[in-house]
This record gives structure tokens, C-alpha cells and sequence, in this order.
């Protein structure tokens, strides 16, 4: 009897625990070759992804081997050769995650219609989410919920799949090229974590014993309680229904933020233009664009030292602490009257967990484009520094041209005496013509 063999082409779930498409296809296969192919259509798009990304290939390299398997890296268009690997090795299946993004979807479909072609039973899993897009639908109408709260009250009382086990062993098909792994790149950011499911798995339960502390901790910008587990999340280097298990209470604010990132999913599988467009209907956009006011917010030195502290963060560890996202995104927006689209792009390439759903879903709420049933809400820059780094210690750790400045008159140095003021090497805050804001008087 001849051996019966499938593929799993692997994306943005980069692991062996609760992985459905890798652990069934397992189940129901003699042989399982797990692919990845390095698309140079995504090269380019962020350096500090790109080495997050190696890293954590080459460590589901080790997990695989330790179960006798391999990981099998290719080159070129994902769809092209994974049909050329499946006729090398006799395969007659192919297992996919499910993504929600224009180019995952358009890849999908590519993928189907040449297994179709080629006589390939195509898969396609759950696993990037932890429920997925399009399970659950407004009780009025609509494909999907466009505000968060009924949302998350249908989310937390759903029945949850299985969390799975990782496979015992993966046998690859004998005399299959593996493929050598490209050496991870230096990337732009160098405090930027590292990748991989252990790393991931280990975060998870370092920081599991602070969880209790989350509801009170996790806006504190200073002590940078959060877990960090966003890019492993981005990736797939751990699953976000173990994550949810872990952290038990669906009502709880953590869990609430697995929810979030589900909410912009489901948006996102429903509003593939998210990145783009103006999601919210009848939306007016009016926007500045003026390149160097741009630059300065790009850079961190727009003379609002919460949003340059923000900005200086990103740049240096590829992660910015999530109220400081609200803060730089909404003086962008709101302030400096800017597109948000150019917002999304500098994240994007910066962000390890930068992704098209919730980057650009965060991004169009603060703009006032998207999900927010309050669109014309706005930030206002001192009075959240104030409030969520009251003493100033956040802005200090990276701005450190203002670390003299003591107390919360660091949230405010134009304020501060003219004979100190000139001691600083920092700039004015940036003007807007037109504009008075009540934080600058």
C-alpha cells in the first residue's frame, strides 16, 4: 500500500502546539512535509519583521526535527512551489491556515485553482484567531459586527474549539530537500525581541503570575507591564486560543484584547480595503500633507515629548507600549490633521507585530474612519502623559534630552523658563497654521 502524503504550507503560524492544520493533517497522513516558502513579495516590507521572522522559522526547524520531521524552505511565489513540492514527493493534499488580508486571500484563491488543476485536495484550518472570521454574525443582519461590544459578548459566550496537542512525531517523505534557512538579517530596531515558539511559550508563562495586576497595570506606561506577547500572536509563534486558555476569564481585561485582535479580524475578512480606504460609512476626510511635520512625528522629535517617547520606543525595540499607540497615532490624526494611511505604513514597517487587520483596524478607529462609535474623540497629548506617566519616567527613558526635567513639567517643557528652556536641546512642538491647542497655551 502506498504511502499517503500532504503538505502543510505554513504562513503566520509559525509552530507545532495547537497548530489544527499541521496536527490533522498529521492525523490523517503517512507523510507530512511542512513548507514555508520566502516570498519576495513580502521581503522588503520590514526589516525588523523579516529577522523576527527567521528567527522563529529556525526554531520551528528545531521543534520539528525533535519529532523526526524538518521543515522545508523554498523560494519564489508561495502557490508556484508548493504545486512543484507536492509533484516531487506524490503529494495528494495541502493544508492551509486561513488569513483574512487581501494578498493571503488572493494567494488562497491562486492556491485552490491550481490544486484544482492538479488534482490536490485543499484544507483550509482555523488557527490565526481564536474564533474565526465570520463565525459569528449580528443578530440583525450583516456579515459581521462593526462595534466592539455585542461583539465581544457573542465572542466570550461562544463555544471555543479544541486546543490541540502538538504532533508526536511528523515523518517527511525520504529524500525530500529540505532547503537551507537564509541567516536572520541585522534588522532596523536593536533591542528587538527575538523570534520563536519557545520564546513565545516561555513569555507566556514568566508573565502568566502578573495577570492578576493587568487591569490596574497594563496603562502604565513607565512600568511596562504588558505582556509582549503581540508579535509572537503576529507570527503564529503561539497560539491565541492557548493564550485565552492560560488566561482563563473571557470577561477579564487581557482576554478582552485577544477579543479585539479577533474583532479586527472579522472586520478585516468582511473589509479586505481596511488598509486603504475609510471603513466607516459617510466618513469625511480632510487631511494635511505636509512631509516634514511627517517626518518629525516619524522620527520622534515633533517637541511633544509622550509622542516623540512613543515614536523613539518603536524605532529601537520594532514595539511601542499600546497607550503610547493611541497617543502617536492621535496626534497625527487629530493634531497635525494628517492621513492616517502614512501612519500605517511607518507602523508597518517598524511594528514586529505589525499586520494588516489590526494595524490598520486601530489605526482608522483613532482616525476617526473606523470602528469607533465615537469618531471625532481626540487625545490630548499632556493630559494623557500626565495621567499614564505621571512622573514622567517613560518620557525620560527615551528622550533622554529632557531626563533633567523633573516631575510632570517634562510633559511641558515650552512652559519651562526661558534660561532652562535654551539649556535643552529639543525642539519647539510642531505648529499646525490654523490650529491653537488648548495643551500648548
Amino acid at each position: 500500500m502506498t504511502a499517503s502524503t500532504a503538505i502543510v504550507l505554513l504562513t503566520r503560524d509559525l509552530r507545532v502546539h495547537d497548530h489544527p492544520a499541521l496536527a490533522t493533517t498529521c492525523a490523517a497522513f503517512d507523510r507530512v512535509v511542512p513548507l514555508y516558502v520566502l516570498d519576495p513579495t513580502l521581503a522588503d516590507l520590514s526589516a525588523n519583521r523579516t529577522r523576527f521572522l527567521h528567527q522563529a522559522l529556525a526554531e520551528l526547524r528545531v521543534e520539528l526535527r525533535e519529532r523526526g520531521g524538518d521543515l522545508v524552505v523554498r523560494h519564489g511565489d508561495p502557490v508556484a512551489e508548493t504545486i512543484r513540492l507536492a509533484g516531487e514527493v506524490g503529494a495528494t493534499a495541502v493544508a492551509l491556515s486561513a488569513d483574512v488580508s487581501h494578498y493571503a486571500r488572493r494567494r488562497e484563491r491562486r492556491l485552490r485553482a491550481e490544486c484544482d488543476q492538479h488534482r490536490l485536495h485543499l484544507r483550509l484550518f482555523p488557527g490565526l484567531t481564536v474564533v474565526e472570521p465570520g463565525a459569528l454574525q449580528p443578530g440583525g443582519g450583516g456579515d459581521h459586527y462593526r462595534v466592539f461590544s455585542p461583539y465581544h459578548r457573542s465572542w466570550a459566550a461562544r463555544q471555543w474549539r479544541e486546543e490541540l496537542a502538538a504532533p508526536d512525531r511528523v515523518e517527511l517523505p525520504s529524500g525530500v530537500r529540505v532547503g537551507d534557512l537564509p541567516k536572520p538579517p541585522p534588522g532596523d530596531s536593536p533591542d528587538a525581541a527575538v523570534g520563536g515558539e519557545r520564546v513565545a511559550r516561555q513569555r507566556l508563562t514568566d508573565w502568566l503570575p502578573d495577570l492578576h495586576r493587568y487591569d490596574d497595570q497594563h496603562d502604565d506606561m513607565a512600568g511596562d507591564d504588558t505582556s509582549r506577547l503581540s508579535p509572537y500572536l503576529r507570527f503564529g509563534c503561539v497560539s491565541p486560543l492557548a493564550v485565552a486558555n492560560r488566561a482563563g476569564d473571557r470577561s477579564g481585561p487581557f482576554v478582552r484584547q485577544l477579543c479585539w485582535r479577533d474583532f479586527y479580524y472579522q472586520v478585516t475578512a468582511a473589509f479586505p480595503d481596511i488598509s486603504t480606504a475609510a471603513y466607516r460609512r459617510g466618513a469625511t476626510e480632510q487631511w494635511r500633507y505636509d512631509d516634514d511635520a511627517l517626518a518629525a512625528w516619524t522620527e520622534g522629535r515633533t517637541g511633544m515629548p509622550i509622542v516623540d517617547a512613543g515614536m523613539r520606543q518603536m524605532r529601537t525595540q520594532g514595539w511601542m507600549h499600546n497607550r503610547a499607540r493611541l497617543i502617536t497615532a492621535g496626534y497625527l490624526t487629530k493634531h497635525l490633521g494628517q492621513d492616517w494611511r502614512p501612519g500605517v505604513a511607518v507602523f508597518f514597517r517598524w511594528l514586529l507585530d505589525g499586520d494588516v487587520a489590526n494595524n490598520s483596524g486601530n489605526w482608522q478607529w483613532v482616525a476617526g474612519t473606523g470602528n469607533d462609535t465615537k469618531p471625532y474623540r481626540g487625545f490630548n497629548p499632556v493630559r494623557q502623559a500626565e495621567r499614564y506617566d505621571p512622573d514622567g519616567d517613560y518620557v525620560r527613558r527615551w528622550v533622554p534630552e529632557l531626563a533633567g526635567v523633573q516631575g510632570k513639567a517634562i510633559h511641558q517643557p515650552w512652559r519651562l523658563p526661558e534660561a532652562l528652556r535654551r539649556t535643552l536641546d529639543y525642539p519647539q512642538p510642531l505648529s499646525v497654521p490654523g490650529t491653537d491647542p488648548v495643551w500648548l497655551r
